[in-house]
């Protein structure tokens, strides 16, 4: 197993830039071993339920994005509580609460939510519902929410402004993980792969972040860029990097196993992102690689080609959705089990 001590800035730096298969495979397989090691041979499926697709951000690559003419909607309290009911069934330990960054969300109505669905259901209530103040963040650890996930995407100031722009000066994503860690939160996030300006400096700076920030969770996938934004309509609108990362599977699986290093008892998705890059085997690559959760999509089948992040997420999961026997043979195909309970971070 590689010693996770060892792997400072330039041996980042030297993995990401690795292509021998014999080398690749060694990274692949310690990844693995400090996963059965420190978590085991389990992968943990979260309920995720897309509550609404209303944002008023305008990033640039997102088909969320505030301004475009897509159908919107905002779900009922009484439709999610359906959905956590649902989750419970099928004996996920965890429900997902997830959004663009919606104002009509509002400390109370998202306060109220948490605490019916702890009333009714015994489950872990991980929230990502976008930079929120601090008081906010305060109200809904109180009412019970146990996780929250932010991405950072990227720590170089200048190119997440770049990406999201009118960006609300003062907020800086990495304060906000940190004070929700005082909270009590168990925190996630994690990096864009591959973004339009993305060196392989600033990948190196996000990977050690992971550690440096303690995360119990982490998210990460390759850049792709909705066709009808900005980034989507024009790739090259922003001139690639010197030393650009490429947006590629191979990239986006050697960063995952370092995250697995990073932080080796994180819980690490296998992301539809990567499955949207590889259709067939993008999500079996990533557990593959160092992953150890899945997130089955329970939101309902009339809103979720509508939560359209990047290209044909929405209708590919309505076209193809998964059953709960095909879920739990592909994970046993790999030999895995499904974890049991919440999951929550050690």
């Amino acid at each position: 197993m590689i010693d996770p001590a060892t792997l400072d800035a330039a041996a980042v730096e030297a993995w990401l830039r690795e292509e021998a298969p014999p080398r690749l495979e060694a990274l692949r397989a310690s990844a693995e071993a400090h996963l059965l090691r420190e978590i085991g041979p389990v992968v943990y499926l979260r309920g995720l339920v897309e509550i609404s697709n209303h944002c008023k951000r305008a990033c640039l690559y997102c088909g969320l994005r505030a301004g475009r003419r897509i159908t919107r909607y905002r779900m009922s309290h009484a439709e999610i509580l359906a959905c956590a009911a649902e989750i419970e069934r099928r004996g996920y330990g965890t429900m997902v609460i997830q959004a663009g960054e919606d104002p009509a969300l509002d400390v109370e109505w998202v306060r109220d939510l948490i605490a019916a669905t702890r009333a009714r259901h015994d489950l872990a209530i991980t929230l990502s519902l976008g930079e929120r103040p601090d008081a906010d963040l305060r109200v809904w650890r109180e009412a019970g929410a146990d996780r929250y996930l932010l991405r950072f995407e990227s720590s170089r100031p200048a190119l997440f402004d770049r990406l999201h722009p009118a960006h609300p000066e003062g907020q800086d994503r990495l304060a906000q993980l940190r004070s929700m860690a005082a909270m009590g939160y168990q925190i996630g996030s994690g990096m864009l792969v591959g973004a339009p300006g993305q060196t392989y400096a600033d990948l190196v700076r996000d990977i050690l972040i992971l550690r440096e920030l303690e995360l119990h969770m982490i998210g990460l996938g390759p850049w792709v860029a909705h066709p009808e934004t900005p980034l989507g309509r024009d790739p090259h609108a922003f001139e690639a990097a010197v030393d650009q990362v490429p947006a590629s599977e191979a990239m986006t699986l050697k960063v995952l196993a370092l995250a697995r290093h990073m932080r080796p008892r994180a819980h690490i998705p296998s992301t539809t992102a990567l499955a949207t890059i590889n259709r067939r085997q993008g999500r079996a690559h990533g557990l593959h690689w160092g992953a150890n959760v899945v997130m089955p999509n329970i939101t309902p089948l009339q809103y979720r080609r509508d939560y359209e992040i990047y290209p044909a997420k929405g209708r590919v999961e309505v076209a193809r959705a998964e059953t709960e026997a095909e879920i739990r043979a592909n994970i046993q195909a790999l030999g895995r089990r499904v974890g049991l309970g919440k999951g929550h971070a050690r």
